[in-house]
């Protein structure tokens, strides 16, 4: 008994330290998170006041996104997040230049690596849609409510910054009505 005991510790115990320098030595070579920019675009219905977001599909895995992009030299990062939102949505409007918050998520790369990205998100209120754009026919685009947003996007922290627009966007609302 002591002979088969001491023979499973002979064997797992170079195993464990072996597992334990390979989680040391990937730690130590994991970058920081990729910085990126994005737009969470919304329009509110004239009719009914009704607060729309819009989403795209994105062109690799076809999950429902915001339009984001890299950091872009000589831009600020919401200059860019408005730059993204024309190329990939052909949306124009007015930017907001603090951000809403941000969200992680893992970009696969078409080499198939996983980068972590970091995103900061930007509201953008939407005042004009492109005929033509630079992306054009790459994406599927739609304006849905904002509880349809949180369902269809992935990342948990974007649904909590689309819940806290909302929330934002309605005390705004009722603030203006009060008036």
């Amino acid at each position: 008994m002591i002979d088969s005991q001491l023979k499973l510790f002979m064997v797992t115990r170079p195993l464990a330290i072996l597992t334990r320098i390979a989680n040391d030595v990937q730690l130590m070579f994991r970058r920081p998170p990729r910085q990126q920019y994005a737009a969470l675009c919304y329009r509110v219905k004239k009719k009914t006041g009704e607060l729309e977001m819009l989403l795209l599909t994105s062109r690799d895995t076809g999950r429902w996104v915001i339009p984001k992009g890299w950091p872009m030299p000589g831009k600020l990062s919401h200059e860019v997040a408005a730059r993204e939102a024309y190329e990939e949505a052909g949306v124009h409007g007015t930017v907001e230049t603090e951000p809403l918050g941000a969200f992680s998520y893992d970009k696969v790369l078409k080499d198939g690596i996983q980068v972590p990205c970091r995103v900061q998100v930007y509201a953008l209120d939407v005042s004009n849609l492109a005929k033509n754009f630079k992306e054009k026919g790459e994406r599927s685009i739609e304006w849905v409510s904002c509880d349809e947003a949180v369902k269809r996007v992935r990342e948990p922290e974007l649904r909590d910054i689309i819940l806290a627009f909302q929330v934002r966007m309605a005390a705004g609302s009722a603030t203006a009505q009060s008036k």
